[in-house]
């Protein structure tokens, strides 16, 4: 099994990589999209934490940059219905730390908005994991005060994705807005703007 890999990228875009080992080996590696953001640029090194999977029609590596992002990923491929591309891809939309909080908390409507899962899959995937994730923790590495969810809901009722959303409130808080709702979407909301300004 591959668990770790290390090496230099020579090939990326925004959900797979190559990395080039010291050996000469080069492995492809699925990401999820904000794995793929944090990446380092083209020609850099990079070390992740792997997954295997093995299929009937063939092998995949999916890569992270944390491992509790890839316990994360092991327990939902456990879900009946849940491959790994759906996985990786509410990984993508919820990232780790909303996925484990969505589930511990059964919330259904963040679940369900991941393109592929419907609101019984988002029940099943509840009633399969809520245990195996009642006692996880995942670092949202900065204190979330109460306001960040009306936030996230506030974005999301303009149209904002919630990936999106909720990434632009952790970069808000992150620069030092403040925590009350109004300031906290208007600053979150000018995050927004850079992004989309730099792409």
């Amino acid at each position: 099994m591959i668990a770790t890999l290390s090496g230099v990228i020579s090939e990326r875009d925004t959900e797979s990589l190559v990395v080039q080992t010291d050996g000469g080996v080069g492995y492809a590696v699925h990401v999820s999209v904000g794995v793929g953001q944090r990446l380092p640029p083209r020609g850099a090194r990079v070390s992740l934490f792997t997954e295997l999977v093995v299929k009937e029609d063939g092998w995949s590596l999916y890569g992270f940059d944390s491992a509790v992002e890839r316990q994360v990923f092991r327990h939902l491929l456990t879900a009946s219905g849940f491959g790994p591309k759906l996985a990786l891809a509410l990984l993508s939309a919820l990232g780790p730390e909303r996925t484990v909080r969505s589930i511990q908390s059964r919330d259904l409507s963040a679940l369900s908005s991941v393109s592929g899962i419907g609101r019984k899959k988002a029940e099943r995937l509840v009633l399969e994991l809520q245990d195996r994730f009642s006692e996880m923790v995942v670092d949202s590495r900065i204190d979330r005060p109460q306001g960040s969810e009306e936030a996230v809901r506030a974005l999301m009722g303009l149209g904002y994705g919630l990936a999106a959303a909720d990434d632009a409130v952790r970069a808000a808080l992150a620069d030092g807005a403040p925590a009350e709702t109004p300031q906290l979407i208007r600053r979150a909301l000018q995050q927004l703007a850079t992004a989309r300004g730099g792409t």
